[in-house]
């Protein structure tokens, strides 16, 4: 005898598998979208992204700068047009894990205002890698230059 959830048969669940494909091509794009923001931000501001990591006494901080940038768009690109998506997403979630024991040691921080954004970003780059695994084990879906060449 099967378990049968009473949620089986919802309305949800119904749009959820019907849309499936669709949703994971927006799910792909939102989780871009922090990605093209922050690639973005320091394009724009490479001066002052060089000295946020200069501030935490990264070595080579342009490099590390253009080397963040150049991933930031790599990963943006993959996810969007869903391409390498699995390779990819195992690249956001090791990225993030990076950045988030780099940059976002809330603790680190005296308490308040600072201490608070600290966290939240910590709190952000935890959803990121959670949004991360789900597209590891979901895949592009079939909106995606994966499905695509796969034939």
């Amino acid at each position: 005898m099967s378990f049968r959830s009473p949620w089986s048969t919802s309305g949800t669940d119904t749009f959820a598998t019907k849309n499936a494909d669709m949703l994971i091509l927006v799910g792909r794009i939102l989780l871009a979208w922090v990605f093209v923001g922050s690639a973005y931000g320091a394009l724009t501001n490479f001066g002052g992204s060089v000295a946020y990591f200069r501030s935490l006494n990264l070595p080579a901080p342009q490099l590390f700068t253009a080397a963040t940038v150049a991933v930031e768009i790599l990963m943006s690109a993959c996810l969007i047009l869903g391409v390498g998506t699995r390779y990819c997403a195992v690249l956001v979630f090791l990225f993030v894990l990076s950045a988030t024991a780099i940059g976002h040691r809330y603790w680190e921080y005296p308490a308040g205002a600072q201490q608070i954004g600290q966290y939240n970003h910590f709190l952000k780059n935890i959803s990121i890698m959670g949004g991360a695994l789900l597209i590891f084990v979901t895949g592009a879906g079939r909106f995606s230059l994966d499905r695509r060449m796969a034939g």
